[in-house]
């Protein structure tokens, strides 16, 4: 038994040629090749392709078309690097079965390798698992604002990708911050439903609270039907009367329903447009209170 089993080890000896050498690669080539081809279209197709729903999504507005666009862009990325994945880890196989080596054990072994996973891995299994619950949960998409918060911190931008481990997110400086999805404890989502402008006029306090609100209500009013306010606001602004009450000062707020990526936007300009209007109808401002820095000159 055991000169036959040498004689036929030493026929397959013979037989087979050395690796990476010519006659391994002429014997190899159509397997290797195929899937060697298979995985690099895959690859340059896929990241095409989720490149391209990005840019689509990063031009979407906040109604269903763009948010739609949102959705699809994620799910072409998270799929495309499932398959890319999947493309290379296949011609491994093939490769390791054209060296000889007997994948079968390794086929076999994945329940092993999956419970060492659990074992050795936890924070890899841990972000997976999270970052999968993210994408069926819909908590956010490619493109949407949000604030992240995490073990480490606040982290504020507009989300660029989605992967099951990890979520890039490029903040408002251009930084790029890549988050494990393990560590993401609270999901703050600016991009959904709708957005409340918030601004908050201090006015001396000897001023006719009435009167100011008469004067702000009217501003308000005039920039519904101007743009871009027209095709921000959702609802007509309201001016809800004083507020608050200071030694020097009577806070007027003003606030109205936006769209929600333009919130920021619509409190910056009716800010610069309150200002204009109290100047041109004298309206005076509180005076600086002892102790406050006075504003750079």
């Amino acid at each position: 038994m055991l000169l036959l089993r040498g004689l036929s080890l030493l026929a397959q000896s013979d037989t087979e040629p050395t690796p990476f050498t010519l006659d391994w690669f002429q014997l190899h080539k159509w397997d290797l090749g195929v899937t060697i081809l298979v995985a690099v279209v895959f690859t340059v197709v896929g990241r095409r392709w989720a490149h391209h729903y990005r840019r689509r999504a990063r031009g979407g507005g906040d109604d269903a078309e763009g948010r739609r666009r949102r959705r699809v862009a994620t799910v072409i990325g998270l799929l495309s690097g499932i398959v890319i994945v999947i493309a290379w880890f296949v011609f491994l196989l093939t490769l390791l079965k054209d060296l000889g080596v007997d994948i079968t054990p390794i086929i076999a072994s994945a329940g092993i390798v999956g419970i060492a996973l659990g074992f050795g891995a936890q924070t890899i299994v841990r972000d997976s698992l999270s970052g999968l619950f993210i994408f069926i949960e819909g908590q956010y998409d490619v493109g949407d604002t949000v604030d992240l918060t995490t073990s480490a911190g606040t982290v504020s931008g507009t989300i660029e990708r989605l992967n099951l481990r990890t979520t890039s997110v490029r903040q408002y400086d251009g930084t790029l911050s890549t988050v494990p999805n393990g560590l993401i404890e609270v999901t703050n989502n600016r991009t959904r439903g709708w957005g409340r402008a918030v601004v908050d006029v201090p006015v001396a306090l000897d001023e006719d609270p009435e009167h100011v609100r008469t004067v702000l209500q009217d501003l308000v009013d005039e920039l519904a039907s101007q743009p871009p306010f027209h095709e921000w606001l959702r609802q007509p602004a309201q001016v809800l009367g004083v507020t608050q009450l200071t030694n020097v000062a009577q806070v007027m707020r003003v606030a109205v329903e936006t769209e929600p990526s333009h919130r920021v936007d619509v409190e910056r300009l009716l800010r610069a447009k309150v200002v204009a209007r109290m100047t041109e109808r004298g309206i005076k401002a509180p005076p600086i209170a002892p102790g406050m820095p006075r504003p750079p000159e």
